[in-house]
């Protein structure tokens, strides 16, 4: 373990190194990432006109919602993105083969190669956007705490999901529009579920599990998450990371490096 956290260490000081080169860009990086949440904090608010409630959540409850996926958004675009979209230049490329040699877990290397700043103005908007409603309901210090784990659960899920369609790409090559696909469908985790009609939360739910990733971490910070809801995220984020490492074996016997 402590060789891979200094590997990690590694990885991201020398991404985060190469990425400052260009310091612009974290400028109009930053201003995309505000406009996109006061974007959404305007889509939101219309909700919310004369008095209405946004399927029974009050307009601070609401926030803590959209806080949470603003959070979840900015470790995608920090961690997700740049790592697990690349796996399918490396197959295209051939690339893979250098991975696959190296003395260290593949989907570790593939997973967390490359850490971009260009997420931190999101998760510090969300952050911020949590921590302003949790004032707002007078939400007490263990509150976050209690959010954090199904929060880091959710995380979980997302990147066992994200990975597996990726490793896709050894039997589809061009599978770059399913992971767009993947995120697409994360949107609707703006929103309390209960804001959806039936048929969608259970999509929402069993189909593509958006709950876990934003409701669910929602109603713990506020207190009234049911327990098997909770269960049910630790179980499904279990399986799924299981799942996504026995899947990347899997694939990997159908690999053709490209010097064979």
């Amino acid at each position: 373990m402590l060789r891979y956290l200094q590997v990690l260490w590694l990885f991201w000081s020398t991404s985060v190194a190469a990425e400052m080169e260009y310091r612009a860009n974290f400028f109009f990086a930053s201003l995309s990432s505000l406009g996109g949440l006061a974007s959404a904090l305007f889509g939101l608010s219309l909700f919310y006109q004369q008095g209405h409630r946004l399927g029974g959540w009050s307009w601070p409850e609401a926030l803590i919602v959209l806080g949470v996926f603003t959070i979840l958004q900015g470790v995608s675009t920090s961690l997700f993105n740049v790592n697990l979209n690349r796996i399918v230049q490396q197959v295209q490329e051939g690339t893979l083969d250098f991975v696959l040699l190296k003395p260290i877990s593949s989907q570790f290397w593939l997973s967390t190669r490359v850490f971009s700043p260009w997420g931190l103005v999101d998760i510090g908007s969300g952050l911020l956007l949590v921590l302003y409603a949790g004032i707002q309901l007078e939400l007490p210090a263990w509150a976050y705490v209690l959010g954090l784990v199904p929060f880091l659960l959710g995380l979980v899920i997302l990147y066992s999901l994200w990975f597996m369609l990726a490793a896709t790409s050894i039997w589809f090559v061009k599978i770059y529009n399913v992971t767009e696909v993947l995120r697409g469908l994360v949107e609707a985790g703006r929103f309390p579920l209960v804001a959806y009609p039936v048929a969608y939360r259970l999509f929402f739910t069993f189909v593509v599990p958006v709950a876990f990733l934003t409701t669910v971490p929602a109603e713990a910070l506020l207190g009234r998450a049911q327990w098997p809801w909770l269960v049910g995220s630790a179980l499904l984020a279990a399986g799924l990371l299981w799942g996504s490492h026995l899947f990347w074996r899997f694939a990997l016997r159908f690999y053709t490096s490209a010097s064979s």
